[in-house]
């Protein structure tokens, strides 16, 4: 193409990832950045020697003055839908971190927006990019699977809530609080804790490697052991979950499981895990070394005898960051729809509802 696209990064936490992405595509320049963050921006030059763009305080001062192709907004939860709106509404494409938004209202909002603007609004569901669940999804859609009425995904950590000491810090015995502060424990900002920020995860991967089914109604617990004990000791409030566990029934027949903890009593200090049960075959995938790279297994049946098999190999596939800007450049479908992410927001909507009511709750 014979002009670049000009890109801004809204949010140098996650979306420092987002920047580095785009400063290695041949097709963008990023011409601007804005947070709120001295330290971060004071490190801009360390981190990203290639960024020469102007820096912001503010994503919506960015918005206003630069006229920018794409959009990366990767800020606390509470932000997304009105800078997204805006960067819209600039003539902007968009490509937001997850969740999508607080709730299903304000993500519907964004979804109307960018259908008004005729622009393209991205989530950035980061497992659908592994090499790992791409393979798997390909497995799928050959039929290895069969029809799947069944899978359990789930993020738990033994000690791991954002802004909190890990592991055996987190409670060191000396009578001292553990080191805390984020944005992530307010539900204010964030609208919940792991089933928000990790279970998101794993919600979304289960769904599209399932075929996106319709879900009808969910049953789920939400329970704080932990991370408000802390905040008390540190003088500090903590407003939500620290683990949340739910079953989802979809239209189809099919049932998933879900589970999400910052911090639960396991053996590992990171557990990643989705399992997959069809009537032709099986499929788990599962993390390494309690981080993150992954492995699949497949569990199948040959002439009347069980057999395991193990992928040695995937293929890499581009970033989402590198796809959104194919997609806009080309004017082609992004992996991730925006619908994709009001589904999402539907479902831990009625979670947290109905671990409030303590009861099943209908999604309409």
């Amino acid at each position: 193409m014979s002009k670049k696209l000009k890109a801004g990064v809204i949010g140098l936490g996650m979306g420092g990832a987002h920047l580095a992405g785009y400063l290695q595509h041949p097709d963008v320049e990023v011409v601007a950045i804005a947070d709120r963050r001295e330290d971060r921006r004071a490190l801009l030059p360390v981190n990203y020697p290639s960024f020469k763009g102007k820096v912001y305080h503010e994503g919506m001062e960015m918005i206003e003055k630069e006229k920018l192709d794409i959009v990366t907004v990767a800020v606390p939860n509470n932000q997304h839908m009105e800078l997204t709106v805006a960067a819209l509404e600039s003539g902007a494409n968009v490509l937001c971190e997850k969740p999508m938004a607080m709730n299903t209202a304000e993500a519907e909002k964004m979804l109307k927006t960018a259908k008004r603007c005729r622009k393209k609004l991205g989530i950035d569901f980061s497992y659908r990019f592994k090499p790992q669940s791409r393979a798997m999804k390909d497995m799928i859609e050959q039929g290895a699977l069969g029809e799947i009425y069944y899978a359990r995904s789930v993020w738990f950590r033994r000690r791991g809530i954002p802004g909190m000491a890990r592991d055996n810090d987190f409670n060191t015995g000396s009578g001292k609080s553990a080191p805390m502060g984020s944005w992530f424990f307010d539900k204010k900002q964030s609208g919940g804790g792991p089933l928000i920020d990790l279970g998101v995860h794993r919600l979304d991967l289960a769904l599209w490697l399932m075929g996106s089914p319709e879900p009808v109604w969910v049953m789920a617990s939400t329970y704080t052991k932990f991370g408000d004990k802390l905040a008390k000791r540190s003088g500090q409030k903590y407003t939500v979950e620290d683990l949340a566990c739910a079953m989802i029934k979809f239209d189809n027949g099919a049932t998933l499981e879900l589970d999400a903890s910052w911090a639960s009593n396991i053996k590992e200090h990171e557990l990643q895990t989705i399992r997959l049960l069809g009537d032709k075959g099986g499929m788990y995938q599962y993390n390494l070394n309690e981080g993150y790279t992954y492995d699949v297994e497949y569990y199948s049946e040959m002439a009347g005898r069980a057999f395991d098999s193990k992928m040695h190999t995937a293929q890499p596939v581009p970033s989402a960051y590198a796809l959104f800007v194919d997609a806009v450049r080309d004017n082609t479908p992004y992996l991730v729809q925006p619908e994709d992410g009001v589904k999402v927001m539907k479902i831990l909507d009625a979670i947290y509802l109905s671990a409030k009511k303590g009861e099943p709750v209908k999604i309409s």
